[in-house]
């Protein structure tokens, strides 16, 4: 449905893509070319090319609110943008203040999510760690790890997807330790609720988990990256 011309720079090209989603009002794909520095849009009605809708941009997540506003995150600027329709420009929704650890920074951010509040979650790859920016902050909160890099319940490895469920429930592809982690709203520490058993091919094992999504029944699907599958679970049997 995008790309598929061969790697390159090219209107019908993608070069590393590293996320997508649909933007249903305008019936169309919006793809993170992370490699070719573009965000671009694919029409999802036999489009052969891609338009270039924000550039020079070191993209990683992206996302979509209701609004169809687009949050974008520029790992290179460590911060997330948010471009409401017709923006050229944006406006930063979280860090924006620099790569370090403060509440107001960020640290190569990876991958985004946005609740109905406008608020902003975002994993961080080198802090370890998801911050929630509520709409409109100047610094965020922590709601997952930053207690190092490690395996322990409170900690989180290199972190990327995340998905935030109506109860603020925090849902992280924690990919340094090859599991995924449920952290409750307010929570000080996490779970296991899939993985966590080793670097491995079989069904209780993830090698880089990276990408999370849910389906409208509450299945969560999960990219093993480097198990080169997805994988589908149900969270109330974790199965």
């Amino acid at each position: 449905v995008a790309g598929g011309n061969g790697q390159g720079s090219g209107a019908h090209q993608l070069n590393e893509p590293r996320d997508v989603i649909v933007d249903k009002e305008r019936d169309c794909l919006i793809i993170s070319d992370r490699s070719n520095r573009r965000v671009v849009r694919w029409s999802r009605r036999n489009g052969t090319s891609g338009e270039t809708i924000i550039s020079n941009i070191d993209c990683w997540g992206l996302t979509i609110d209701e609004n169809g506003s687009l949050y974008v995150v520029d790992s290179g600027k460590n911060e997330v943008r948010r471009y409401r329709r017709g923006e050229s420009q944006g406006t930063v929704v979280a860090g924006g203040n620099g790569r370090e650890n403060r509440l107001d920074q960020l640290s190569f951010p990876r991958y985004v999510f946005v609740d109905r509040d406008h608020s902003v979650y975002v994993s961080e790859w080198r802090n370890h760690r998801v911050m929630k920016w509520v709409e409109g902050a100047k610094q965020g909160i922590i709601v997952a790890g930053d207690q190092g890099q490690g395996n322990g319940l409170t900690q989180l490895s290199c972190p990327r997807g995340v998905v935030v469920d109506q109860l603020g429930t925090v849902y992280v592809a924690d990919a340094g330790n090859h599991r995924i982690m449920l952290w409750p709203n307010g929570a000080k520490q996490g779970s296991v609720i899939f993985g966590g058993n080793g670097a491995g091919g079989q069904s209780n094992q993830l090698i880089v988990p990276i990408g999370l999504s849910f389906d409208r029944h509450g299945n969560l699907y999960v990219v093993d990256f480097g198990n080169h599958r997805v994988q589908k679970f149900n969270i109330d049997s974790n199965a």
